[in-house]
């Protein structure tokens, strides 16, 4: 989800009881369901965002040496509010390192729209037929959501997944601090509530590799609705930093190069590296 979309959320800033109210799409949470991020964290998202841009000019060294791999092509999904531009700094580093790596040319996500519904598949089909090869797709927040959904309906053309502070496995809207701007844009979706492709509401598993890079400093959705089930193909990373930087985050755009780098044939679980081990915090 984008500066835009954080911004408004703090500007739309109402009590969960308030909104819950207010929108149809809300469905109630039930006890053991984490709630949002707590208010200090949503507000602090801006300036947290910054910190990581900083931070990104200093990890440039290694940056620089993280894993590369086959230069097999990538796209990548923007979150709400946001265009293509939100993630040119992921996309200039996974081009410098080789990957042919494609934006989703959809304009602003404003949630799954028709034209976003159609469109995805047409995009992935589009790049896969290209370069005759499967495609990885990169998704930051809904974004991810949106690569999740194109992995488990179009197993064929997608090589693996990468989510960055997505909740996949969200009960409720209640449980974001931009659920209200969420249900607010929903009269132009083609799917409701809060989108198809929400883990719960899903069949089978995805059939590829999936990478979930989460934070457990997100400041707007729960950290723990961003969490992969760790199985066999699948598996969570932590990262320092926030939601808003996650594009940006060194730590984040070190797992992104290093899962891209994995042999498809023998896909192992993400390992940080020994001297930045302080960057990743044990998984919970």
């Amino acid at each position: 989800m984008s500066v835009v979309a954080e911004v408004s959320a703090i500007d739309f800033a109402e009590t969960e009881f308030e909104w819950a109210q207010r929108s149809t799409l809300i469905r109630e949470v039930g006890p053991l369901v984490p709630g949002p991020p707590s208010l200090a964290m949503c507000l602090s998202e801006p300036t947290r965002g910054l910190v990581d841009i900083a931070s990104l000019l200093l990890a440039a060294p290694w940056l620089l040496r993280s894993p590369r791999g086959d230069g097999h092509p990538v796209l990548v999904l923007p979150g709400l509010l946001t265009s293509d531009v939100s993630t040119l700094a992921l996309r200039a580093y996974l081009s410098f390192l080789g990957y042919r790596v494609h934006g989703w040319n959809l304009g602003v996500n404003t949630g799954p729209t028709a034209m976003v519904v159609d469109g995805l598949p047409a995009a992935l089909a589009q790049v896969a037929d290209r370069y005759e090869q499967k495609v990885s797709v990169i998704g930051w927040s809904l974004g991810g959501i949106y690569a999740r959904k194109l992995a488990r309906d179009l197993p064929d053309s997608v090589r693996q997944v990468v989510t960055l502070g997505s909740p996949f496995a969200l009960a409720s809207l209640e449980q974001t601090r931009v659920g209200s701007l969420y249900a607010r844009l929903s009269g132009n979706h083609a799917v409701l509530p809060p989108v198809d492709g929400i883990e719960s509401e899903q069949g089978p598993p995805i059939s590829v590799p999936a990478t979930s890079v989460y934070s457990r400093h997100d400041g707007i959705v729960p950290w723990q609705a961003c969490c992969e089930t760790t199985s066999g193909l699948s598996e969570s990373v932590a990262v320092q930093g926030s939601h808003m930087g996650l594009t940006h985050n060194p730590s984040a755009l070190w797992t992104v190069a290093d899962r891209l780098a994995q042999d498809i044939d023998n896909w192992q679980p993400f390992a940080a590296p020994k001297r930045l081990g302080r960057l990743f915090p044990a998984e919970v």
